[in-house]
């Protein structure tokens, strides 16, 4: 099931699915420690004798994000139990703290008392083993703890419906208007013993108030709230983290002396500032790409730790499919989000990226598979030994992509006391292992992994990701005053080009390859598969997006990848197997992607010549803008008759092509103007 409500602050992520509850949980690292690994906290109304939780379908339920930040924007109905609740969500951007407020209405004629219970549970670090759970009496809150793990969840009534909410109180009492903590809790067993928990107790509308568990545990909290007719009731909620109870008594304390309601405050002024201090003039675009690109921002946030590691994905429903997740940093996907975070303004991201790869580049020069994001390697499938030989487990485009946008990061901003640690620590290394693990004879890159990671070949997208991070080398080299490197990575480069012209270019159907293998017998085999990442032979600049070669490769992958459902857009390539819905693959090559459809979207706006020439651009950026969910999410892939997301939802990656086809699609215009 999709995330459609992320909401972090680089420390702390909290997801929230489709029916408005917590799946994903991670904390201190975004990607690393999942707290919640999927597992559903409930969220519960209790009015007229019957509790109804929030996936019940009778619930009428929209999701956004507010207006240009990171808070969300929640409209629940029930029309059987009269009630309406407005909701609003916030990760502090300081704090390790979600704050959330629910302005509940009672839409009928009569009094009645309703009940919100909150759900926790808990998997500390990934397990639900050696757990504790317990009410605290002093805070009025319930606690769960695993080490150096803990979390506190609380809350506060406003006790009045004036149209003013009275100012906040720092002893927040009954007589200031407000009352704090909760009202109802029970502590208890799950997943063991056939016990599922203490949502059950819930359902009667009582807790037992059973004051502490340990193991498997998991917790409920209750508040209650008496309303008049047509009356409309503030109930706030919290949910702490921190590594200690002292650090997080201090952060109730902070709650209590604040007010919740001012997180939200300070929340949306944050974001506000956030993105407004960067946006490009995008008057003149559909409100629709205008919205998507901002919303776009605040996902691709989202995902990113505050160590520098751009997360591929946090949606752990992905698991049941793959026997793993997505939450790792991929250096390829880390570099191309920090290519287009850079694009857009945002160079603290980038920045924190870049200081990553230093950190755990190898001393041979290249990066690896993938990472967690505290560094450390992450899993792979990956092979070290093939065919009586060792051979390296490596995509090099990952290693090739870091130099690339790292050089497309300084030529723009020119940071220079920021680029010196790097140049002997991450630029030359890598730069020296594209030198090096190359074909003496086509010039071509040795072989290695492909960007979909599913074969093992000389790609046109890995050799124009090469040429680029040589390219970027050479420039590099010869800013820091080494002619003789900059000419050897540039006569390398060169060298690369004439090998993918040789090799990759299919004359008789006026096309670049996907990929080409090199045979034992050293014959070269060719894969031609029509494939989107081809566009990386102009993405990344070994040729320009007109060039006839280009033009003639774009077209067939634009109609021949192209989707021939209501849904359209573009496949990744022809008949692909991963997530497939259908065999029919003349008409449906492939589930539409997000990434493909925006390179087309970027290369169209590249090569247009006109303001004319800009419509077919623009409508795959609509396009992209339409697809995605209410709330901006954009997933990796969608279901080519549902229009329904695919795979994990959000991709960072997704986010961060829209982002920079929105930033093409500027530039150009405004150079046709």
């Amino acid at each position: 099931m999709p995330r459609d409500i992320p909401l972090g602050n680089g420390n702390l992520l909290v997801a929230f699915d489709r029916n408005y509850q917590i799946r994903d949980l991670y904390w201190p690292h975004v990607g690393q420690e999942n707290h919640a690994l999927g597992h559903v906290f409930r969220m519960g109304i209790w009015t007229g004798g019957e509790l109804n939780w929030i996936d019940d379908p009778r619930w009428d339920k929209r999701l956004k994000y507010g207006p240009e930040s990171m808070v969300s924007d929640i409209t629940l109905k029930h029309a059987g139990f009269g009630l309406t609740i407005k909701a609003s969500d916030v990760v502090d951007f300081h704090e390790d703290l979600l704050v959330r407020r629910f302005d509940i209405t009672n839409l009928d004629d009569e009094n009645k008392e309703v009940r919100v219970f909150f759900h926790q549970d808990f998997h500390i670090a990934g397990s639900e083993l050696g757990d504790t759970a317990y009410y605290e009496p002093e805070r009025r809150a319930v606690i769960h703890y695993n080490g150096s793990y803990w979390f506190l969840v609380n809350g506060a009534v406003l006790l009045t419906d004036e149209d003013a909410e009275p100012e906040w109180s720092p002893a927040a009492d009954d007589a200031s208007g407000y009352q704090v903590g909760v009202h109802g809790w029970s502590c208890g067993l799950k997943e063991v013993n056939n016990l599922q928990g203490t949502w059950r107790d819930a359902e009667d509308g009582q807790l037992s108030g059973n004051a502490i568990a340990n193991g498997p545990v998991d917790s409920t909290v209750s508040f209650n709230l008496n309303m008049q007719a047509n009356q409309t009731r503030t109930l706030y909620f919290w949910l702490a983290a921190a590594s200690d109870f002292d650090r997080l008594a201090v952060i109730n304390r902070l709650i209590r002396q604040r007010g919740p309601q001012s997180y939200l405050v300070r929340a949306k002024a944050f974001w506000n500032l956030w993105l407004s201090r960067q946006l490009p003039d995008l008057d003149g675009l559909p409100e629709n790409v205008s919205d998507q690109y901002k919303t776009s921002l605040i996902v691709m946030r989202t995902q990113i730790d505050n160590e520098g590691a751009i997360i591929a994905a946090n949606d752990t429903d992905i698991s049941a499919y793959i026997n793993d997740s997505y939450s790792y940093l991929w250096p390829r996907d880390g570099a191309l989000v920090a290519d287009a975070l850079n694009q857009a303004g945002y160079l603290d991201l980038p920045r924190e990226f870049f200081k990553f790869c230093a950190r755990v580049i190898s001393k041979e020069g290249y990066l690896m598979h993938k990472y967690k994001s505290d560094g450390t390697l992450a899993s792979s499938w990956h092979p070290w030994y093939r065919g009586g030989q060792k051979e390296l487990p490596i995509q090099e485009d990952e290693s090739a992509l870091v130099l690339w946008a790292l050089w497309r990061h300084f030529n723009q901003r020119g940071d220079v006391y920021f680029i010196k640690p790097l140049y002997r620590g991450l630029i030359c290394p890598i730069a020296d292992f594209l030198v090096e693990f190359r074909d003496p004879g086509s010039g071509l890159p040795l072989h290695s992994y492909g960007l979909w990671e599913e074969r093992r070949g000389v790609l046109s997208w890995t050799a124009a990701a090469v040429w680029g991070g040589l390219m970027a080398g050479a420039s590099f080299a010869e800013n820091f005053g080494e002619q003789s490197r900059a000419e050897q990575y540039r006569q390398v480069a060169n060298q690369m080009k004439q090998g993918v012209e040789n090799d990759l270019w299919l004359a008789d159907q006026e096309r670049f390859a996907k990929m080409i293998i090199h045979n034992p017998d050293d014959s070269w085999e060719a894969d031609i598969t029509i494939d989107a990442s081809i566009s990386g032979l102009w993405q990344f600049g070994m040729f320009s997006p007109d060039h006839p070669k280009i033009v003639s490769t774009m077209e067939q992958i634009r109609s021949r990848l192209w989707v021939n459902t209501p849904i359209g857009g573009i496949a990744r390539y022809e008949n692909d197997g991963y997530h497939q819905v259908s065999q029919d693959v003349d008409k449906i090559p492939g589930n539409p992607w997000f990434i493909s459809t925006l390179w087309v979207a970027e290369w169209l706006a590249e090569t247009a010549q006109t303001k004319k020439d800009l419509a077919p651009s623009l409508e795959l950026l609509e396009w992209s803008a339409s697809n995605s969910l209410p709330s901006g999410i954009m997933a990796e892939q969608l279901h080519p008759h549902t229009g329904e997301p695919l795979s994990v939802s959000p991709l960072t990656w997704s986010h961060a092509a829209y982002v920079s086809a929105v930033l093409t699609y500027l530039r150009v215009k405004d150079l046709l103007s």
